[in-house]
């Protein structure tokens, strides 16, 4: 083990992890943030819902503008990933790059990884806004457009119904069929088109998006929304033995508490609300919870 204790260990530099690194040196703790360098949010090419940013920013913007505040405050970052995460009797011991650093307090803010649809271009058709994983962010910015929705039926169902609120002309591009009536009932009647294509492939066309059939012919959208699950970063607690749901998501209490003692979990980790205001949340009540749970530290 090597160096003094920390007070809190944050795993994941996204909004939720970095909101509660300022918390809590704000605190006067000792905190660490380790990071990979791979946030989701970092993906966001234009926010409309963070509160006071009339004009929206980039997620890269809101990601630079709170690590300068951690640099004013002197918060170590490391960029790294945290290869095994185990219990001792002060509290934890991560290890990353080859050694091992002790922590009273974990706060894993690790997030999820999106299964992307199968798009050779996708990482820039979602920086130009072609390619759309939260309708909750952004559906507004598409009211009247042309969009798809692609997934299995019973995932984007839902998703293909949110946006039907904001246009009279969304496609679900089911990649699987499903059993429940009832779901393909309810896009019928709110005029959703369902179009089962197992083997469908996007590409860029134009300033929008096609979608390429297995039989050849296409269709042309101006956005298209993937809804075909993601990858919940929370292996690390669950190694530990911490409760989750069948997806992954760790079972938190209402201060973000998991069941192991000392470990939190908070942001996209804990809830398929992927919003960054709920990351935010997450990470004060954390934060407040941890610097109330430590020794009382005096000036």
């Amino acid at each position: 083990m090597t160096g003094a204790q920390l007070e809190c260990l944050i795993v994941g530099g996204g909004p939720a992890g970095l909101m509660a690194a300022i918390y809590l040196a704000r605190f006067r703790r000792r905190v660490c943030v380790v990071d990979a360098g791979a946030s989701r949010a970092a993906l966001i090419p234009r926010s409309h819902n963070v509160p006071g940013f009339v004009h929206g920013l980039s997620g890269t913007e809101l990601i630079e503008r709170m690590s300068a505040q951690l640099r004013d405050l002197a918060v170590t970052r490391v960029k790294a990933e945290i290869n095994a995460l185990q219990r001792h009797e002060h509290g934890f011991e991560a290890s990353w790059n080859g050694r091992t650093h002790a922590a009273a307090t974990i706060i894993l803010a690790c997030g999820i990884v999106d299964t992307h649809p199968p798009f050779d271009d996708w990482r820039a058709a979602v920086a130009d806004g072609l390619l759309r994983y939260c309708p909750v962010c952004d559906a507004f910015e598409a009211t009247g457009r042309r969009i798809g929705v692609i997934g299995p039926l019973a995932r984007a169902a839902g998703k293909a119904l949110f946006l039907r609120g904001y246009s009279r002309d969304v496609t679900l591009l089911a990649t699987g069929p499903d059993d429940d009536r009832s779901a393909t009932s309810r896009l019928a009647e709110a005029g959703v088109e369902v179009v089962f294509a197992p083997d469908l492939r996007l590409r860029r066309r134009g300033e929008g998006v096609e979608a390429v059939f297995a039989d050849g012919h296409t269709a042309q959208f101006e956005m298209v929304y993937p809804a075909m699950g993601a990858q919940v970063r929370s292996q690390l607690a669950m190694a530990l033995g911490a409760d989750h749901t069948g997806e992954g998501y760790l079972e938190v209490d209402d201060h973000q508490r998991t069941s192991i003692t000392g470990l939190y979990g908070i942001g996209d980790v804990v809830t398929d609300l992927h919003q960054i205001s709920v990351a935010f949340g997450h990470a004060a009540i954390a934060a407040c919870t941890i610097h109330n749970s430590l020794p009382p530290r005096f000036a």
